[in-house]
């Protein structure tokens, strides 16, 4: 079947095999929900009796294994306004820390990032673990540490540019922590955490940011690290099984499709350990020292960000099975942003660039499928001369075959190089960041969400049908015919919920296929016209030489 199916045919056939994929193991096997702790569970409010003094806090004094190991009832419940001992306030973003000595909030306030309800997106998940929770491995000492609150020695920072610092103070019966903690502008903080005493303890990541969780489709979410031979883990939600370690490494993410929390410049000899929790998800978190510095940051995954702020961070952006095209790929719209100043334009710049790299090997191809045409009946009366010897039959096929420089499997090699660059593209533009908020022209004004209008769907729909019309095909069932024919009205129903950054370079994509296939039309009937004049010429002085030898 396959070698009767054009390039564009077959690239179809396994991008549309691909989604269908997708999407029957999302109906199949559907992500776990998280359980609701809150209405579930009870627990006390949590009392801050000044931000220079020690407090209570009064807990439920069960313990649960949610990460293979005992962590207390106040890990698992959210921070309030009531618990917040310090807020650092910053034109982009507010943070917040509780009195368990947690990033227990991050706001984004630029307008491109709110959800789809049209809120402040919230990066920190209200329960559950939360970035810089110490857990110590005396239990006695643990229970202690979740009780007596953090003292803070300031209360409100405002950066304007200049990093800020402060020390946060907790003090046990026995033991005193210090936290010291320098914040930045770009969304990154430095920290330094103290023991005044030898103890084990753990420094937790906290959970990944799960914002529009409805709208990402086909991402991976869960936790990712990075090692210093470059060797990336990810350890999806669901996924998690037992417990793993890591040395050497240079980065740890906790990762949605847009935004993450993070931690680097860990001391090489530092365990790094993931453990699922109750629901199969991964938990990062390391074995901490008596003076611990290390950096963290909680927020988008920007690619000039990132890289201002540390080149190791680069790493948390994960395009999965194709991360080695697609980071290229994404450098080099970075790029042409540079020049147009508009995501859009920069992705058709895109399209028109990798189809002018395809071209040779599409050209070859599509002309291929035209001999393969030419040749058809010629085909058919020798499998039906030769039907009762398929041995000479097949013989007598790759005689023609050779005889008109034909091969039946000549569209392979560019259908194969075109999978990888599509899915390639559609990582990039299904995890930039950058896409967010960013407009195009005229109705389309977030290139990371769907056409709320459906006017790219539906081009995109009527370009590969006209696509189709324009390709010459060589069916000879009608079943096939037909599967082929209502693939356009698939893929726009697809297609519709796609980001419109996505959908505007398929629509490009076919644009220049439908130019392409004109040009190859043109040129192999210029060809054959050709071939057929100079048969017709050759025939003339034939017929004239014979006839000047009849008169001689």
């Amino acid at each position: 079947m396959l070698d009767k199916l054009t390039p564009n045919q077959r690239l179809m056939l396994a991008v549309a095999m691909s989604v269908i994929f997708f999407v029957a193991y999302t109906a199949i096997f559907p992500p776990a929900e998280p359980e609701n702790l809150a209405a579930n569970k009870k627990v006390e409010q949590v009392k801050n009796v000044g931000s220079n003094q020690d407090a209570s806090l009064q807990v439920s004094s069960n313990l649960e294994q949610t990460t293979g190991h005992s962590i207390s009832e106040v890990e698992k419940y959210g921070s309030s306004d009531a618990n917040t001992i310090l807020t650092v306030t910053n034109k982009d973003f507010i943070l917040k820390v509780d009195t368990l000595g947690r990033i227990s909030s991050k706001e984004l306030l630029q307008d491109k990032f709110k959800t789809k309800e049209d809120k402040h997106a919230q990066l920190i998940p209200s329960t559950g673990m939360k970035p810089l929770f110490i857990r110590f491995l005396d239990e006695i000492l643990n229970n202690e540490s979740t009780r007596v609150a953090y003292s803070a020695s300031i209360n409100n920072i405002a950066l304007d540019g200049t990093p800020q610092k402060v020390t946060l103070t907790q003090k046990l019966s026995s033991l005193v922590v210090t936290k010291e903690l320098t914040f930045y502008a770009d969304g990154h903080y430095d920290a330094k955490i103290s023991l005044s005493q030898d103890k084990r303890y753990f420094i937790y990541l906290g959970q990944r940011p799960k914002v529009n969780e409805t709208e990402q489709m086909m991402t991976v979410t869960g936790a990712m690290v990075y090692t210093d031979d470059e060797l990336v883990t990810i350890v999806e939600d669901g996924d998690a099984e037992g417990r793993k370690t890591f040395s050497g490494v240079e980065l740890i993410s906790a990762f949605d499709q847009y935004s993450a929390t993070m931690m680097y410049g860990f001391p090489k000899e530092a365990n790094i350990i993931i453990e699922r929790d109750r629901d199969d998800n991964p938990v990062l978190y390391f074995d901490a020292t008596q003076n611990m510095t290390f950096n963290g940051y909680v927020g988008q995954k920007e690619y000039k960000v990132l890289k201002n702020i540390n080149p190791v961070l680069t790493n948390a952006i994960e395009y999965g099975w194709f991360t080695f095209a697609s980071k290229p790929l994404f450098q080099l719209l970075s790029w042409l942003h540079g020049i147009f100043g508009n995501w859009g334009w920069s992705i058709i710049a895109l399209t028109i660039m990798i189809r002018a790299v395809l071209y040779p090997l599409t050209y070859k191809g599509m002309m291929s499928m035209q001999r393969m045409k030419d040749i058809s009946p010629k085909i058919k009366e020798l499998q039906a001369k030769y039907k009762s010897d398929p041995q000479r039959m097949n013989a007598a096929v790759m005689d023609m075959y050779k005889k008109h420089n034909a091969n039946p499997l000549g569209g392979c090699l560019p259908m194969i190089l075109q999978i990888p660059v599509f899915f390639a593209i559609y990582r990039v533009l299904l995890n930039a960041v950058e896409l967010q908020g960013a407009p195009w022209m005229l109705w389309v004004t977030d290139l990371s969400r769907m056409d709320d209008y459906y006017i790219l769907p539906i081009l995109m729909g009527a370009s590969m049908f006209y696509q189709q019309r324009l390709t010459p095909n060589n069916f000879t069932d009608p079943m096939q015919e037909k599967v082929f024919k209502y693939l356009p009205v698939i893929f726009t129903f697809f297609f519709l919920t796609f980001p419109s950054g996505l959908v505007l370079y398929w629509f490009v994509n076919n644009l220049f296929s439908i130019g392409q296939q004109f040009i190859v039309n043109a040129q192999f009937k210029n060809a054959k016209d050709a071939e057929i004049a100079l048969h017709e010429h050759a025939k003339k002085i034939e017929k004239k030489e014979k006839m000047e030898k009849k008169d001689d």
